[in-house]
């Protein structure tokens, strides 16, 4: 890959829940058909963990279900305790010492299963704790409450990781609640739609504003997209459907998340997050709450059911 940084892998289990009609899933691990020839493949802990051991990356996950957000407590306390027992077999069978193994705390939208999963997991003394399971068509407001309480339950000392939340607002009031580590395809998925990131908000750019726009998106942005082109000829590519558009929106999008971290991280160390954070907010207009959860259910929809 040519990537001389941290690389963190995921071990397969939030493609057991966006993959549903494609896989079938047992104490054992999961069997997957593959979209491309019907073909079957097994995944087990044992095997998660060879494949990610074989990739050598530097933050390695255990294999586990995640539920959906409005499944009853039964079935998430089912899905919860299979997390478990693959938690322990994944343990069990790492051999390489240079890659940190993480756990994914699980329960739904359930506190008390959080807490049953935070208090199980750490005590099987992982070198990080990841709280899955959220943000998958629950409202904020839940979201939020639920990082809150998962995060209070897990060790300070130890790495606390967020899985598939990326909108900026979302990363500050993560950080907020004491999250360290955050993974999101959102800067790439809406970048991919013409929804471009700025301290304002996000600016689709295929309003007929941006037609005759000369300036770049974002006159502010030092990225290379908007040093190089006009917003104008942005809303042209996207109208055209030229593949660049794609990269550009998400050079772009990817620059300005990298940006927002790095002034989150020297605000943490000069104790002045607070502030940034009170003054990030007060002039971001965030998605509609209605809107975004239609848009989440929907693409979720269409995963589920394979289009």
């Amino acid at each position: 890959m040519a990537w001389d940084r941290a690389i963190l892998t995921d071990s397969g289990g939030y493609q057991v829940f966006s993959l549903a009609p494609l896989r079938q899933v047992s104490d054992d691990g999961v069997i997957f058909r593959s979209h491309i020839d019907g073909s079957q493949h097994l995944i087990t802990p044992e095997l998660a963990m060879q494949f990610q051991e074989a990739l050598g990356a530097d933050i390695i996950m255990v294999l586990d279900e995640c539920p959906a957000y409005d499944d009853s407590f039964e079935k998430v306390s089912r899905a919860m305790s299979r997390t478990h027992q693959w938690a322990e077999r994944c343990q069990k069978t790492q051999k390489r010492s240079d890659q940190a193994l993480y756990a994914i705390v699980q329960g739904g939208i359930f506190p008390q299963l959080r807490r049953q999963s935070a208090e199980h997991l750490t005590s099987l003394g992982f070198s990080g704790y990841a709280i899955g399971g959220l943000s998958l068509g629950e409202a904020k407001k839940i979201t939020l409450t639920i990082i809150e309480e998962t995060v209070a339950l897990l060790p300070e000392n130890k790495p606390r990781y967020l899985m598939g939340v990326g909108s900026p607002e979302d990363l500050l009031e993560g950080i907020a609640r004491g999250v360290d580590i955050f993974d999101s395809v959102l800067p790439t998925r809406v970048a991919r739609n013409g929804a471009f990131f700025t301290w304002q908000g996000r600016h689709n750019i295929g309003n007929a504003t941006y037609r005759q726009m000369e300036q770049p998106i974002d006159p502010d942005c030092d990225c290379y997209t908007c040093r190089t082109f006009s917003a104008a000829y942005l809303h042209h590519l996207f109208s055209c459907g030229e593949l660049l558009a794609y990269r550009l929106a998400t050079i772009h999008n990817l620059n300005f998340i990298s940006n927002l971290m790095r002034k989150v991280r020297s605000a943490i160390q000069n104790g002045t997050f607070n502030s940034l954070k009170d003054n990030f907010l007060s002039g971001y207009k965030p998605t509609d709450e209605q809107t975004r959860l239609n848009q989440k259910r929907k693409w979720l929809k269409s995963r589920r059911l394979g289009a």
